[in-house]
């Protein structure tokens, strides 16, 4: 019993850091958050007045639906294109010989650089008048101009962050092909299937565990690291039509300095996180079959 105790005090010392970092900085700012909710505050936080749910009711005249939309079609696009292609290329990269190792430092290059750097890429590629993507659309008789055009600001927001992305997809799906039993491939062969049927009753569902992995951190790729490429590329224009619920909630928060407001959006995000990872692991966890 004495060694018992020993042994959860010795257990309690190290969980203690992990446990107050967490409350400092999760727990506490969550309540803050819930709290400024309902009240109308000053841009310094220095007078409040209750509001009740106010600022929640002010959610839908405040184009907060708009950024919810946004969101959506870009946690939905970017998701498919970096799990899709970084699938592609990891089963490409795996049958080379020799120059795999070459073919892994191009591709990974990309995720080394910082998202908002990656958006100073693309601004030069697409900037109407000098860029060169904006020229070679003009010499093909397309009007392109990203700034003013919503539908292009968003394609190209999609493609940078999507771009930035597809190197940690290709990573985790070629260390996860690396690991399917070459003997399972083998047998299959000796069957008789072919290469594409191989892929999808045997290769593709062993890669389930990987890709569920991917489909979440993508989604929350989506969700807030791309705030850096869309404050670069676009300040969220043009008419908010790149502005995702993270970049809506800094403009508010930040800029506009409505600090309730913000903060009732945030809840909202927060639920939704928490609803989304909910039902992911509830349903999607259930198809994925592990070794």
């Amino acid at each position: 019993m004495a060694q018992f105790k020993q042994y959860k005090k010795t257990a309690l010392l190290f969980i203690a850091p992990q446990v107050i970092i967490t409350l400092i900085f999760s727990i506490w700012p969550a309540y803050e958050a819930l709290k400024q909710a309902f009240f109308f505050m000053d841009p310094f936080g220095l007078q409040q007045h209750f509001a009740g749910f106010s600022n929640f009711s002010h959610l839908l005249d405040n184009g907060f639906i708009q950024a919810l939309e946004v969101t959506g079609v870009m946690a939905f696009f970017i998701t498919l294109i970096t799990m899709g292609l970084g699938l592609m290329l990891a089963v490409l990269v795996q049958g080379r010989g020799k120059s795999q190792g070459l073919y892994k430092a191009l591709i990974l290059w990309p995720y080394a650089v910082a998202p908002a750097v990656a958006a100073l890429l693309w601004r030069f590629l697409c900037q109407p008048n000098v860029g060169w993507l904006a020229q070679g659309f003009a010499m093909v008789g397309i009007d392109f101009n990203y700034l003013t055009h919503p539908l292009q600001a968003l394609v190209v927001v999609i493609i940078a962050a999507s771009w930035q992305q597809l190197s940690y997809n290709f990573l985790f799906f070629f260390a996860a092909l690396k690991l399917i039993p070459p003997s399972l491939v083998e047998a299959a062969m000796l069957d008789g299937a072919s290469g594409w049927r191989r892929f999808w009753q045997i290769i593709f569902p062993l890669l389930s565990p990987t890709s569920f992995f991917l489909l979440i951190m993508n989604l929350i790729y989506a969700f807030f690291d791309t705030f850096g490429i869309i404050d670069v590329l676009t300040h969220g224009g043009p008419a908010g039509k790149t502005a995702t619920v993270i970049y809506k909630i800094y403009q508010d928060g930040f800029i506009n300095m409505d600090l309730g407001l913000a903060a009732a959006q945030s809840v909202i995000v927060m639920l939704m996180v928490m609803g989304l990872t909910l039902l992911q692991f509830r349903y999607v966890e259930n198809k994925v079959h592990y070794l």
